[in-house]
């Protein structure tokens, strides 16, 4: 049984494109018409990074502490962040050029296609002279096997993994990872479903059904369909929630209680 709603929020139909958990690549490109400067508005400049990289608010500050976690703030650098559209073109051209089509459909987004646009996804590498912009050294182990096994308790997920590459269209890369948030990096990694799994498996907790629970009951997740024009989304009682479009068909809502406030380390 779900717990009775207290208030109702009304979303339109632009804001199923925005939040932590939008599912951006071939088939749900980026469909928001944003300026680029009202963009940059969310985003925050990356710590320790160079050439004003940048990356969402949120994921800007998990991806410090997740550093300072691994006491690797001067060994695994950031090496893309935030990209414009206009950036992202830039980048694939180049790749064609450079590599061609095959290597370039295996490692390297479209423009819209390209969770960079979102600020929410950055990719990393050891720190050496020399680094490739496309595919950063990376290596399971030491420092960068620690990065990857802690990155989930800061809402970091390894986003394309070998065994999907059916589901997300990319080749392997140990150096991307993608904020979802906490707890449902946990839950993802816990499960072994990458996004596009991820975001299916959600809509079997809808509100009117059995909630997802997490953590003894101190974290609920449930889903509401999105309609045409103005979706009215039901929060059920808690401590705080967060509503992320998922870019697809509906809302993903995370409802924290007081138990869980200092689990998502903000």
């Amino acid at each position: 049984m779900t717990q009775p709603h207290v208030s109702t929020i009304s979303l339109n139909s632009d804001n199923l494109h925005h939040g932590h958990l939008v599912l951006v690549n071939r088939q749900y490109p980026i469909r928001w018409q944003t300026d680029d400067g009202i963009l940059l508005n969310r985003m925050r400049l990356i710590d320790g990074a160079h050439n004003n990289m940048m990356l969402e608010n949120t994921a800007a500050k998990m991806f410090a502490k997740l550093l300072k976690a691994c006491n690797a703030e001067h060994t695994i650098v950031p090496v893309s962040g935030f990209r414009s559209k206009a950036e992202q073109k830039d980048i694939y051209d180049q790749s064609l050029l450079e590599n061609g089509q095959v290597f370039t459909s295996q490692y390297v987004a479209r423009p819209n296609e390209s969770e960079h646009q979102t600020g929410l996804a950055i990719d990393v590498g050891e720190k050496k002279e020399e680094i490739d912009f496309i595919c950063p050294s990376f290596p399971d182990h030491g420092v960068c096997r620690m990065f990857r096994q802690r990155a989930s308790q800061y809402g970091f997920i390894k986003r394309y993994d070998k065994d999907k590459e059916q589901l997300t269209g990319i080749s392997d890369e140990p150096w991307h990872f993608r904020y979802v948030g906490y707890p449902h990096a946990v839950l993802m990694e816990k499960l072994q479903l990458c996004l596009e799994e991820y975001i299916e498996y959600v809509k079997n907790y809808e509100f009117h059904q059995e909630h997802l629970l997490v953590d003894d009951k101190s974290m609920e997740i449930y889903y509401v369909k999105a309609t045409d024009t103005v979706t009215h989304i039901p929060i059920v009682t808690g401590e705080s929630y967060e509503i992320s479009g998922n870019n697809v068909d509906g809302f993903i809502i995370t409802v924290f209680h007081q138990e869980a406030r200092n689990e998502r380390g903000e």
